[in-house]
């Protein structure tokens, strides 16, 4: 390639998507996959069966589903909360709904209550499907248990545009409450860019993937992604087990195995053996950084490549490692062929930064990927644009050949397991508690390779002991966003203005080595 003059990135247009398009359809049939080949396998515990479905019994499973989901009166347009967590009807329902036309909402198990009937109201769901131990008190609409959706009827799938609204994926907001991030049909043909640009997915791949069905990595790289090319997937619903996912690619054949760093991570502690991954071609890292200790040590283990990703709710991952773009080290990767990126300039202005200069990863509004906005928000949508460029809020620089060095936050989001969560958020479940006066959100490294969610909190009476405060959090907050230090202040670091400085609390409290 051509080196690059400055912080501009653009490898050509993305492959076009149809004018007419369902996701649902794509997904199920676009590779036009053998009916008897096997979509998915599921493993359990050692006393639970194998669990397996071809792609012909996966796409009835699927269009059955619709039909007694439009029997109950679910229509096109209409909002589906799916409260189920880590079973084979997550990703039923979610095809299920896109292929009428309605609209999904996946949605954690491990959201409380609380975020879940926020989560409902806001987007006027019309059914919530929820398991027996998930439902919502005082739910503002019908939850049906999905055990007892059936129909002998198969619904066609519904002709949506590919700009048409198709789901809605709800994330921490710097509002307090949870944001909803609106996606078109459109964005799941835009995943193509990371069948080469990140995966190395072909056909005859096995995807093991080590997330949960609820989780949008899960739904996409290892359920949807493989499935649109034709691939199979490996999951496994067991007893946790650091060590399970080399005896798992041994057993199953797997070439791909798709995980967090912090699997990867507690993988290299167990004592399982590192040489069942002999037939894995490599593995794929994304949710949060990867640490150099941890590609070290997988790399003296396994000797196979981690290729890593970087990406957010609103676009999924955009820049990343690939087969045909090694990892660069120190780097998060580079954009993927198709996408365009520019890092701009915190302080203003649309024109891209020098070469090994810091500015904000932006992408470009004609990314397929990309949003539509923020769910009936357009405040917050307009505040994420500059022109013509999507903000991600990342910095970083970029070198020549288009690798971007991840330089932290240009806010004060913090990252929990892969998750992003805006302090604002997590302040306000806290300063909800009759005694806390005052409180502040800051993510911190307490390990090289290791960060927590820490509260200081003022507190100018009687204080709460951490066992009080962690369940007045859990009551409002899902528990990746609780927070698992707690530190009393006398007052928080303040501007002039009265500005919480959240900066200084996390450049006082981070540690560089265990």
């Amino acid at each position: 390639m051509t080196p690059l003059t400055n912080s501009h990135c653009d490898f050509g247009p993305p492959p076009p998507c149809p004018a007419r398009f369902n996701l649902a359809e794509y997904v199920l049939t676009g590779a036009g996959a053998d009916p008897d080949k096997i979509a998915l396998t599921i493993v359990g515990g050692p006393e639970v069966p194998v669990r397996q479905l071809t792609y012909g019994q996966l796409k009835q499973q699927v269009l059955t589903t619709a039909a007694a989901l439009r029997n109950h009166g679910l229509e096109a347009g209409d909002r589906l909360i799916l409260r189920i967590g880590h079973e084979i009807e997550f990703p039923i329902f979610f095809l299920a709904a896109a292929a009428i036309g309605a609209v999904p909402v996946p949605t954690s198990p491990m959201l409380s209550v609380h975020e879940a009937r926020l989560i409902a109201e806001d987007t006027n769901a019309r059914f919530i499907i929820a398991a027996p131990d998930a439902q919502i008190d005082e739910a503002p609409c019908p939850q049906l248990p999905p055990g007892d959706l059936r129909s002998e009827d198969q619904l066609a799938f519904v002709d949506t545009a590919a700009d048409d609204l198709a789901y809605i994926i709800y994330t921490s907001g710097s509002s307090g409450r949870p944001k909803g991030v609106a996606h078109a049909h459109r964005a799941v043909w835009a995943r193509r860019m990371m069948w080469d640009g990140w995966y190395g997915l072909t056909a005859d791949d096995l995807m093991l993937h080590a997330g949960a069905f609820n989780w949008t990595y899960t739904l996409g790289a290892g359920l949807m992604d493989p499935w649109a090319i034709g691939a199979s997937t490996l999951i496994y619903n067991g007893p946790r087990d650091p060590g399970i996912w080399s005896k798992l690619t041994r057993d199953h054949g797997a070439t791909i195995f798709a995980a967090a760093p912090g699997v990867y991570r507690q993988f290299l502690k167990s004592d399982a053996d590192p040489s069942d991954f002999t037939g894995l071609k490599h593995g794929l890292a994304a949710g949060e950084t990867l640490s150099p200790e941890s590609r070290a040590a997988w790399d003296a283990a396994v000797g196979k490549p981690i290729y890593e990703a970087l990406g957010m709710t609103e676009v999924s991952t955009f820049l990343s490692s690939s087969p045909k773009a090694p990892h660069k080290a120190g780097t998060a990767g580079r954009p993927q062929p198709g996408r365009h990126v520019a890092l701009l300039p915190a302080e203003g202005g649309e024109t891209p930064t020098p070469l090994g200069s810091p500015g904000v990863i932006s992408v470009h509004r004609s990314d397929p990927g990309l949003m539509l906005g923020y769910w009936l928000d357009e405040a917050q949508t307009s505040a994420a644009m500059r022109g013509d460029w999507f903000l991600t809020g990342d910095v970083g620089q970029m070198d020549s050949e288009g690798y971007i060095t991840f330089l932290g936050r240009n806010d004060d989001m913090m990252n929990a397991l892969g998750y992003r969560v805006a302090p604002e958020e997590v302040e306000a479940a806290l300063i909800a508690h009759p005694d806390i006066q005052a409180a502040a959100a800051v993510e911190v490294r307490v390990r090289s390779d290791l960060s927590l969610i820490a509260a200081f909190i003022e507190c100018p009476g009687e204080k709460p002991s951490d066992k009080v405060l962690h369940a007045h959090a859990s009551g409002l907050l899902a528990d990746y966003k609780v927070p698992k230090l707690w530190r009393f202040i006398d007052e928080l670091p303040r501007n002039p203005n009265g500005k919480l400085q959240r900066r200084k609390l996390r450049e006082a409290h981070d540690v560089a080595t265990e």
